[in-house]
């Protein structure tokens, strides 16, 4: 009988139908200078290459091994869009994954798609805390009892949990998603989400009855809510994560994120993945007889091309005013990207490769070749307010703009656009912009318009609410995808303030200058329907006079018809219309 129990462990999470490589920067420092080297990484031929050398190398090392997905693998790309999850469905059954957990995106169109899916997969969809026992008896389509769904079990007030051999033991694993669901999907009306700590704890307690104590929580709450998970539930072996998008890792050197890999709280480890199947995490991971770890090592890969364009940092560069760099340099700044603890190479599964580019690839290619505008410099989206990006995304603010213009033509009254961060999923490459990219890949939601009249007290209402949301300031927030951006408006918010009081002012771009709004008047806005549904913190949108569907007009529409017309105008950097202080 060992005395330690040993697990290879390899997850993903949001990979949102990036099934091909996907665009990487990284910021790398030599002889004083900085340099950007870009490449693509990630895509589920690479990921289907290195989790099935994990999967021999702990076979060879008699070690158990488990590959988790941390939900969201809807949305995201024309993959989505042209194929609607059954695509998603083929290419993860060839990935092979021990389950995955429900995101919000698997249910942002409702029941429906979630439903197709489990009729497609070949493992375990798991949502430990989805109640479906008010499902209606006579509801078409029905989730409830589906042989691959494992939801909430009512009479025993606990998630069904899939079990698997460990060694002499046994293995748990527990799925859970969003108990805020409804304010950030749209889940059927007849389905309901339970207390995810509640939930845990009671699972728990039961698998302990059953003498099982090595328990995962596969998780789609993001990092923040992992920590309250980990910190308020006890026996709790491993918490592997999604939602939040978070690139666990030490990649300062590479100018990206230096969290932790595997924190712990409460003696639980949590390890996320990033997004968009960039990276792959891989985890060793020893427990004890009881469950809890002892230790774990890992980390997250990227998974990069040969080919890898190295230039200067554009500061840099003009500060210095320098244009052209040696090859020796460049040769330098390879070479130190390459031995990264982080990076793998592009090695492929050839099956998965050829999947793609015949089954799927084709339908997209006609997409791409329509080329919209040319972008002459990278815009980067970052959800929130930054010390790099103080005012938050550069391309945001853009999509209002393009809100702004569109609705304008049929309300000429119209004061101001206001969009979701959440909505706008990618950066803008310098370079051709596509029909392709724009609705596969910055933004993949086909969302309507929704213009609305409402009072100003309710617009600071609705901006503070979507703020706190969006960085947990003082409320259980849904994800840094609340946070608000704008056109014809500007707003200044103070995290340290008392809640109620954190918009200190909201301005109106009107004849010419900025003015304060009034709270009592009223104003003309547009946002996206889901925006305008009061999802994310945006309920105080709900107290509108009216509301009005622009049927004719969708978000990616809007954005189309705008950099087809003023593409040029993009180079130009808007005026911020974000002013933020955070309370941390």
């Amino acid at each position: 009988m060992p005395n330690t129990y040993s697990l290879s462990l390899a997850h993903i999470n949001d990979t949102h139908s990036n099934f091909e490589p996907s665009q990487v920067q990284f910021s790398l420092s030599f002889n004083e200078q900085t340099y950007l080297a870009e490449t693509q990484t990630g895509g589920y031929a690479r990921l289907g290459h290195q989790i099935e050398t994990a999967r021999i190398a702990a076979v060879k090392n008699q070690h158990e091994f488990m590959f988790l997905h941390g939900g969201d693998s809807f949305q995201g790309t024309l993959y989505f869009r042209e194929f609607q999850g059954a695509a998603n469905a083929h290419l993860l059954n060839m990935l092979k994954p021990d389950a995955m957990v429900l995101g919000n995106h698997e249910i942002d169109a409702g029941n429906s798609p979630v439903l197709a899916f489990l009729n497609r997969i070949e493992f375990p969809l798991l949502a430990g805390n989805m109640d479906l026992s008010q499902e209606l008896e006579d509801k078409e389509g029905r989730l409830k009892h589906h042989p691959m769904l494992f939801d909430y079990d009512t009479e025993q007030q606990c998630a069904k949990v899939l079990i698997k051999p460990f060694y002499d033991k046994q293995i748990a694993i527990i799925g859970i998603t969003l108990d805020q669901m409804p304010l950030i999907a749209r889940p059927d009306p007849d389905t309901h989400f339970i207390n995810a700590i509640d939930t845990t704890k009671n699972t728990i307690a039961k698998l302990h009855q059953q003498g099982i104590y090595h328990i995962v929580v596969l998780s789609h709450l993001g990092l923040d809510q992992d920590r309250e998970l980990a910190e308020k539930v006890d026996g709790i072996s491993v918490i592997v994560g999604g939602h939040s998008h978070t690139l666990q890792g030490e990649f300062s050197d590479l100018g990206l994120s230096h969290t932790e890999y595997g924190e712990r709280i409460n003696n639980t480890p949590i390890i996320h993945a990033s997004k968009y199947a960039e990276v792959l995490g891989l985890a060793q991971i020893e427990f004890d007889e009881s469950g809890l770890c002892l230790s774990l090592n890992g980390n997250n890969y990227f998974m990069i091309d040969e080919q890898i364009k190295v230039s200067l940092d554009a500061k840099q560069a003009k500060k210095a005013d320098l244009q052209d760099i040696s090859q020796a340099e460049i040769d330098a700044v390879t070479s130190q990207l390459l031995a990264h603890p982080g990076i793998l190479n592009n090695a492929a599964n050839d099956e998965v490769h050829q999947t793609i580019m015949r089954d799927y690839r084709p339908a997209l290619n006609a997409l791409e070749e329509q080329v919209l505008a040319h972008i002459p410099r990278d815009l980067i989206h970052t959800r929130l307010p930054s010390k790099h990006f103080p005012h938050g995304s550069e391309i945001a603010p853009w999509v209002c703009r393009s809100m702004y213009k569109a609705t304008k033509l049929s309300e000429p009254q119209l004061d101001f656009a206001l969009h979701n961060a959440g909505g706008v999923r990618q950066s803008l490459i310098k370079g051709n912009l596509s029909l392709a990219d724009v609705l596969g890949r910055i933004l993949p939601f086909e969302l309507p318009l929704v213009k609305y009249q409402i009072q100003g007290k309710f617009l600071y209402q609705a901006l503070e609410s979507a703020i706190n949301s969006a960085t947990n300031n003082g409320v259980t927030g849904t994800g840094a995808g609340s946070f608000p951006y704008t056109y014809g408006i500007r707003y200044f918010y103070d995290g340290t303030l008392p809640m109620n009081h954190r918009i200190t002012l909201i301005e109106e771009f009107t004849q010419g200058e900025w003015r304060a709004i009034d709270s009592q008047k009223l104003y003309i806005g547009v946002s996206s329907a889901y925006t305008a549904a009061g999802k994310e913190g945006y309920d105080a949108l709900l107290k509108a006079h009216w509301q009005q569907d622009m049927e004719s007009m969708t978000l990616p529409e809007a954005f189309v018809d705008f950099v087809s017309q003023h593409g040029n105008l993009i180079e130009n950097p808007l005026q911020p219309n974000v002013h933020y202080i955070s309370h941390r």
